[in-house]
């Protein structure tokens, strides 16, 4: 259509060809494939050049008004691309909410302002469901590392190690330690879990250090644990992240040797690789963490 158009506007097949970068022969050809497919004539030829039927007439008005359409999407698509326009929808687990999304978002209203972000929380098991179902574009989960990676439809983009540090009271024995210490020394001690994922890994780690963990109390939430620890009540095992997200003075955070670590990814479908957004949204991700942890 966009070619009989252009065959329209010029008069002549070969002005067309020169103007569309094609041969006049295949220019000839595509109007005789279209007058087949049309059913009529829709140019008349002659020595002058090119004049339309009255059929070419008609069609030359619908042609109008495609080119029109196009224009229009080649625009928005643009803004697209340009991030001038579109949205990102955002799963992340808790503290990656509260340390690396709030850094993106700010980039991102600085950087595409018109870019409409919206934000939910979520455990990284209901994230992936999200992202599998279509209803957010990426996902901030976590993983532990005797856990197997995303597979199947979902891509996923590694931004860290989170290491996970033994928290213990302020006034604890081993509260002024330098060097890292051996789970072990912490056996003896009441723990607190947390989600049932975390409390596996807890229990893995500690049995790997040679004695069962003493849970007493369990919780998701870290300004808890952390109160909860900081009253001397008990110990736990804490990522670096929910330590930056909700730092407690009256606890210290110990390095463990041969430190359990928890892998921080983003995720996607795969066919939201080349997303503008998603894409602009990974890129700062990437970089996010080394600057806020």
């Amino acid at each position: 259509m966009l070619i009989f158009r252009e065959v329209a506007r010029l008069g002549s097949l070969s002005r067309a060809a020169t103007a569309l970068g094609w041969t006049q022969p295949a220019v000839s050809q595509h109007m005789q494939r279209l007058e087949r497919e049309v059913g009529l004539p829709l140019i008349l030829r002659s020595a002058r050049g090119i004049t339309l039927t009255e059929a070419g007439s008609v069609l030359l008005g619908h042609a109008d008004a495609l080119a029109a359409r196009l224009g229009a999407a080649e625009a928005e698509l643009q803004e697209l691309a340009s991030l001038r326009k579109g949205s990102l929808r955002l799963v992340a687990f808790p503290s990656a909410a509260a340390v690396l999304v709030p850094p993106l978002l700010a980039e991102l209203a600085t950087s595409a302002p018109d870019l409409d972000v919206r934000l939910t929380e979520a455990e990284p098991p209901e994230a992936r469901d999200q992202v599998l179902s279509g209803e957010v574009d990426l996902a901030l989960t976590f993983t532990h590392h005797r856990t197997a990676a995303t597979g199947g439809d979902l891509l996923e983009v590694v931004l860290f190690e989170d290491d996970l540090r033994a928290v213990v009271p302020a006034d604890h024995r081993l509260a002024g330690r330098k060097r890292a210490i051996d789970l072990a020394e912490l056996a003896d001690e009441r723990w607190i879990a947390g989600c049932p994922r975390c409390e596996e890994h807890l229990v893995s780690a500690t049995a790997e250090a040679g004695f069962v963990p003493d849970v007493r109390h369990r919780t998701d939430d870290y300004v808890v644990v952390q109160r909860l620890v900081a009253e001397g009540l008990a110990v736990t095992l804490l990522p670096q992240l929910a330590l930056t997200a909700a730092p407690n003075p009256h606890v210290r955070a110990l390095a463990v040797r041969s430190s359990p670590r928890r892998r921080v990814s983003a995720i996607l479908r795969a066919e939201l690789t080349g997303n503008p957004a998603v894409a602009a949204a990974v890129e700062a991700l990437r970089t996010g963490p080394r600057e806020v942890l």
